[in-house]
């Protein structure tokens, strides 16, 4: 397949792992409620050398954006994006994204990867663990996706439809259209690792802006905008399809044997964050995450993994 869009390899886009600087993370928070949940994770991520965007919702209580703020002040390498009301399912999530790699591109030339977080993920490993892992990775990006045609079919009226977005919610009132053409859609989730040089095209490469009008108008793109992008230029060849999440999903709370299942797989996975934590998560995971916050990442093979993924769905 010839890629839609051609970005011009730059040296990180040769995978080096002998590199004995260790990387350094921007990290883009988006956050609307929950300050204790907020505040413990950035506890954890927190390291003087790296760089912090906080984004909090518009729609936030002003006692929730005022408790922040005034914590998020002592840390002078963390700064605050404009806030953008954030429509669930509309492209809205997209462009804070998109305007947070714009900013955090400017403030500082010195951090190696972009990570987005919301403001109820949690990291599984040590900022030392972690940073050690992309450096050994360096010029990877990592995001789920799928092939949305042949994989998930059901979800394409969400692409061939033309939707609008409201203030409060996406428009009723909607049509059909044609798909962009020559390009194959993707779709998989909202949460990625990407290079440095992965955002600066995102955000400077005049094609991509076709993406950003089609999109505008699609249904939950946070899920397929950046897949579609990226999978139809020559960046496809630096993706692994994994985003490096776990996820407590709703029910496993206080079901021991679900998560304990859960707790299974996280030991037998190299995931560095996890998602969906509250008040309401089962002690026993926040013991396991906390016994196991400085062991070391198992160590998988992730290209033989890539392989074995897709033999799977090829048959």
């Amino acid at each position: 397949m010839q890629p839609y869009l051609t970005a011009e390899r730059t040296q990180s886009q040769t995978l080096s792992s002998n590199s004995s600087k260790q990387v350094r993370i921007a990290y883009f928070i988006m956050a609307h409620h929950k300050p204790d949940v907020f505040r413990e994770m950035f506890q954890k991520i927190y390291t003087r050398d790296q760089f912090y965007l906080i984004h909090l919702d518009r729609k936030a209580k002003p006692e929730v954006i005022e408790e922040i703020q005034m914590y998020i002040i002592q840390f002078p390498n963390v700064y605050l994006l404009e806030s953008m009301n954030i429509v669930s399912g509309g492209f809205s999530m997209i462009q804070a994204e998109l305007n947070a790699m714009e900013y955090l591109l400017n403030v500082n030339h010195d951090w190696d990867y972009f990570i987005n977080l919301s403001g109820e993920d949690f990291p599984l490993k040590s900022q030392e663990i972690i940073r050690r892992f992309l450096t050994a990775q360096n010029g990877r990006n990592y995001l789920f996706y799928y092939d949305q045609k042949f994989f998930r079919p059901d979800t394409l009226k969400r692409i061939q439809n033309h939707f609008t977005e409201l203030t409060h919610k996406i428009s009723s009132y909607i049509y059909k259209r044609e798909f962009m053409e020559g390009v194959i859609p993707y779709i998989g989730g909202k949460w990625f690792i990407l290079t440095r040089e992965t955002c600066s095209f995102l955000t400077n490469n005049k094609d991509v802006m076709n993406f950003e009008d089609y999109y505008l108008h699609t249904f939950l793109p946070a899920e397929s905008f950046f897949q579609t992008v990226l999978m139809n230029t020559t960046f496809s060849d630096i993706i692994v399809n994994d985003d490096k999440r776990a996820v407590i999903e709703k029910n496993f709370f206080n079901k021991d044997q679900n998560i304990n299942t859960l707790i299974t797989a996280l030991k037998s996975g190299n995931h560095l964050f996890i998602r969906k934590v509250s008040q309401k998560t089962t002690q026993s995971l926040l013991d396991y995450i906390d016994e196991s916050y400085h062991l070391p990442l198992q160590e998988i093979d992730e290209v033989e993994r890539e392989l074995k993924r897709n033999n799977r769905q090829d048959n």
